[in-house]
């Protein structure tokens, strides 16, 4: 064995593993927002969860990217424990596709199939695909262009997938023939050891497909038998939970609690199937049976019903497994809802979803952000009106709160161009962004107000009644505004931007009528100076704060025709 040969099998398992990466991409992207739309249909049916998981890791052919998006949707109260793990045990089963692929002989068609792909990703020739690809016919009549480019993703990934294959083949053959590797393999014989390094071996890859295809590649080569990879299997359904517990460090309790949930259904999976097929060795021959001359598909077929076992045993255990998850992650006495105002609730994990799926949480979270504006407006607006100190330190509080949103958000979204997207998306992108200064710009507003009425309390004045009575309307118009607009931007609820306009244009003729009444009191001297100057500094805050909140609830609409300069 040579170098050259290491160096093989590495490149081997490299181009494979970055083939798996291109095929996954290409597929989230292809799905797009179904993939958002098919997770948020998931049931509180058990059963129903399951064929979701299913499902969405075949269109993907990546447990650990469908695991991670569940992770997201927990996090954000989309989906209970429950449902996570029904979608869970059904990734578990999707991605067996992936060792049923690999077990076919296409390696002498991967060149072609590879060289196909990459024409059509880099060169977008969606005009030519009928002349490259046989079913360039239907992709030229019923897809776009970004459509087709993602399609040769897909068919790129599938031919560097298979062309990895053949390379970690022709490179285990020299390599077989060493000490060193015979003695690593004897090793392996012992069940306890393949387990082990199962999981090992597929925490360092962070792929259980990857881990199950390169199994089989050995196996195929004659290097394992076929009872070691059944042990190696095992292992690898427990080390895939890796990426999912790193996504989870950022993310909520019950975000934490997903990837447990994972991590917990596998162990659980690994010793059943152990203490199974140690008392019924039957099963393995039964499995065997069904492919008698071809490793490949015996392995392949062992991971699927393996899977498919491992839900039906676990399915009525599913209450266990949450409470167990549960007391891994428990409430902790020193955790307060401070702490968690201070994290990003959506934006976790964004760099293993589609674009369409991100922008959706990134929705989520600035809508996260603008209840926060929001509340601190309404506080802002008590502690004026009621001339209540107590509350200046809560708007100072929240707004705290709102410039660290404003910043870790910002930092996001911007981070977020480096997902493959659309023209369309990466505008809905832009948007988003605004809207983001706009909803801080609404809480430095409500921050404003309270400043003015401490100066209203150390210079020992008051506002006459007639300059109070104008600025609760004022008052109650503007959260009026900010509460509709905040809906819209949080709902897609387009049909309310007339309602969010109209009192947007409510909120400026009161303004107008505050700013002509106040001249009127000034020119009368039944007003004091010091009062005038703050009410009238109130009156613009507040009026701005309106045009803010109209600029959010257009902000994803498509129309800019509403957009508002506001000078702060």
């Amino acid at each position: 064995m040579s170098i050259l040969d290491v160096f093989a099998l590495l490149g081997g398992v490299g181009l494979f593993l970055y083939g798996m990466m291109q095929m996954s991409s290409g597929l989230k992207n292809a799905a797009g927002d179904n993939l958002r739309i098919i997770l948020e249909k998931a049931t509180r049916n058990r059963v129903v969860s399951v064929l979701v998981g299913i499902l969405v890791t075949m269109m993907i052919q990546s447990s650990s990217a469908t695991d991670v998006m569940v992770i997201g949707f927990v996090n954000s109260g989309l989906m209970n424990l429950s449902q996570a793990l029904g979608v869970i045990m059904g990734a578990n089963i999707g991605t067996t596709v992936t060792a049923q692929l690999t077990a076919f002989d296409l390696g002498s068609y991967a060149p072609m199939i590879l060289f196909v792909g990459t024409v059509m990703y880099l060169f977008n020739l969606s005009a030519y695909a009928p002349m490259i690809l046989f079913v360039g016919a239907v992709l030229y009549l019923f897809m776009k262009k970004d459509m087709v480019k993602y399609v040769g993703s897909i068919i790129m990934g599938f031919g560097m997938l298979f062309e990895g294959i053949t390379l970690m083949k022709q490179a285990i053959i020299p390599m077989s023939q060493t000490e060193q590797f015979i003695a690593l393999l004897e090793g392996l014989s012992n069940p306890a050891a393949a387990l082990i390094f199962g999981i090992l071996f597929t925490a360092l890859v962070q792929s259980s497909s990857s881990s199950i295809a390169i199994f089989q590649a050995f196996a195929i080569q004659g290097i394992l038998d076929y009872y070691t990879v059944v042990y190696l299997a095992i292992g690898a359904a427990i080390g895939s939970v890796t990426p999912n517990l790193l996504a989870s460090l950022t993310t909520n309790r019950e975000g934490k609690r997903s990837a447990v949930l994972n991590l917990v259904f596998n162990i659980i999976r690994a010793v059943i199937l152990t203490v199974l097929i140690t008392v019924f060795p039957q099963i393995l021959e039964f499995i065997r049976n069904l492919a008698p001359n071809d490793v490949g598909r015996q392995i392949a077929h062992t991971h699927t019903i393996f899977a498919i076992l491992a839900v039906l045993i676990e399915l009525p255990m599913s209450n266990m497994i949450v409470n167990i998850s549960r007391k891994i992650v428990p409430v902790l006495p020193e955790e307060h809802e401070k702490d968690e105002r201070y994290r990003l609730v959506y934006l976790s994990g964004l760099e293993n979803i589609p674009a369409a799926v991100a922008l959706k949480q990134a929705q989520m979270e600035i809508a996260r952000m603008g209840k926060f504006a929001e509340e601190n407006l309404q506080t802002s607006i008590d502690c004026v009106l009621e001339r209540d100190e107590s509350k200046v330190k809560q708007v100072c509080e929240l707004e705290a709160v709102v410039d660290y949103l404003d910043s870790q958000i910002t930092q996001a979204l911007i981070n977020m161009r480096y997902h493959h997207m659309t023209e369309k998306e990466l505008n809905r992108l832009s948007h988003m962004i605004l809207a983001v200064s706009d909803i801080e710009r609404i809480s430095d507003h409500a921050e404003n107000l309270t400043q003015y009425m401490m100066r209203l309390k150390e210079q020992k004045v008051e506002l006459s009644p007639e300059a109070e009575k104008d600025l609760i309307e004022m008052c109650q118009a503007v959260m009026a505004a900010t509460h509709i607009s905040m809906e819209v931007f949080a709902s897609d609820d387009f049909d309310r931007l007339q309602e969010a306009e109209w009192l947007e244009n409510v909120v400026d003729d009161l303004e107008e009528r505050c700013v002509d009444k106040h001249m009127e009191r000034l020119l009368n001297n039944t007003c004091n100076p010091v009062c005038g100057v703050v009410f009238s500094d109130m009156i613009t805050d507040l009026e701005r704060c309106a045009d803010h909140a109209v600029n959010i609830a257009f902000a994803l609409s498509g129309r800019s025709e509403k957009q508002h300069i506001v000078k702060d």
